[in-house]
């Protein structure tokens, strides 16, 4: 018997995973359970597991390499003996690209582990049974006058919903169209042409940055409009000094409680109508090297103060681990039902915009604070919430922010 190990789809935005290292090695016993495989995703480094008892057997995909989901990686058999050699590597399609005359198309990544290699490539699957799943990105799309393209499954329904021709678009590095693409020409942003310029060095996407290009263009379809209030911050940062707690902490908490009293920015647009969420679960931007993750704080409006204190310093140092084990979780920095932005820190910051991140209504911007007074910009998804509604927000927060101690140190729902 021998069942094949697939790339595994970690997150909702996830077309592919970076193999950055195999943890076993071909002709090694495991067991179901044990972990077999790193894969950075696009906001985490995770394990992949084994699902079977028995011993690893190749070929194991490349490590180092971006590999659509679902596809083979390598196969847990009954026996020691199988095929141990790596797969082949597929041609980078940018290095099948002619050079305009001058230009330097020499890949340089970074030196991370998380970055791939100068000679790295999309692996061809590694040899499966018929009924292996094909690669989301290898699937063939019709285009104008029948032409097929490789396109992501999601990328081909996004282009029939946006009435985008899937053949007028240019592939991406590794010769299929993604979503991103598809609704870049839907903004008429086009993909820049490098052979017009001056010689370059193409540095690969993580795939947490790969993520995060990607959310960002989805967003930039959403109809948003923004608007902004200087309001007094002192009276939170003498709570924040007194009680020995994050500004940033207390300032979700404020945020959550003027959402539960303006229940319209918990809830998030569909095509069927509008999901009202049923408690506030807050994603707080962390900056970390290469890119910015989210961790989600659960339930901000009602659990306590000191609970969410611990859970956020726990979460903080995930964010920021470099450990595999001190990572994020999928569950840890998905799903938020309203966002924060927190730049006080940048004493040059006057006033900023945020953008809507997909699930959510509204993020607040958060910009330096000077003699006690910072400019907080609220962007907010025009379908589900409106000027007025936005205003009001303010006017809450402004309240709660004025004089803090009682409500913002107090559960919205104690304990019977």
């Amino acid at each position: 018997m021998r069942e094949p190990v697939l790339m595994p789809t970690l997150s909702d935005t996830m077309e592919t995973g970076h193999l950055v290292e195999w943890l076993k090695q071909p002709g090694d016993a495991v067991k179901r359970g044990d972990a077999i495989a790193e894969v950075e995703t696009d906001k985490a480094m995770m394990e992949v597991e084994a699902f079977h008892d028995g011993y690893l057997q190749g070929p194991l995909a490349a490590a180092d390499t971006d590999i659509a989901v679902g596809t083979v990686i390598g196969y847990i058999g009954d026996s020691v003996s199988a095929e141990t050699s790596p797969p082949k590597p597929a041609t980078h399609s940018a290095d099948r690209t002619p050079a305009a005359r001058g230009v330097k198309t020499e890949i340089k990544p970074s030196p991370t582990v998380a970055e791939p290699s100068a000679t790295a490539s999309i692996p061809d699957p590694v040899s499966a049974p018929a009924s292996a799943p094909v690669p989301a990105r290898l699937v063939g799309s019709e285009g104008g006058a029948g032409k097929r393209v490789a396109a992501s499954p999601y990328a081909r329904g996004l282009a029939q919903e946006l009435g985008i021709d899937l053949s007028r678009l240019s592939a991406g590095p590794d010769g299929s169209i993604h979503a991103s693409q598809v609704v870049a020409a839907a903004v008429g942003r086009a993909v820049p042409n490098l052979h017009d310029g001056p010689g370059y060095e193409l540095h690969p996407l993580s795939p947490m940055q790969r993520a995060i290009a990607n959310n960002m263009t989805a967003a930039a379809a959403v109809p948003t409009f923004r608007v902004s209030a200087r309001l007094s911050l002192a009276p939170l940062i003498a709570l924040a000094d007194e009680e020995g707690y994050s500004l940033t902490l207390l300032l979700a908490r404020a945020c959550a409680m003027a959402v539960e009293a303006h229940p319209r920015f918990n809830a998030v647009y569909t095509p069927q109508g509008l999901a009202q969420r049923q408690q506030v679960d807050v994603g707080i931007a962390v900056d970390v090297p290469k890119g910015l993750v989210t961790p989600v704080l659960r339930d901000v409006a009602g659990r306590p103060i000191e609970e969410l204190a611990r859970r956020w310093s726990a979460l903080k140092r995930r964010a920021l681990g470099k450990q595999r084990s001190q990572h994020l979780l999928p569950e840890e920095y998905r799903g938020a039902t309203f966002y924060l932005s927190n730049l006080g820190m940048f004493g040059t910051v006057s006033r900023f915009d945020a953008v809507v991140p997909q699930g959510a209504a509204a993020i607040l911007a958060v910009a330096a604070i000077q003699e006690g007074l910072a400019e907080l910009t609220l962007s907010c998804d025009h379908r589900v919430v409106y000027g007025a509604d936005a205003a009001r927000f303010f006017e809450t927060l402004a309240l709660l922010l004025g004089d803090p101690k009682q409500p913002v140190l107090t559960s919205n729902h104690p304990s019977p």
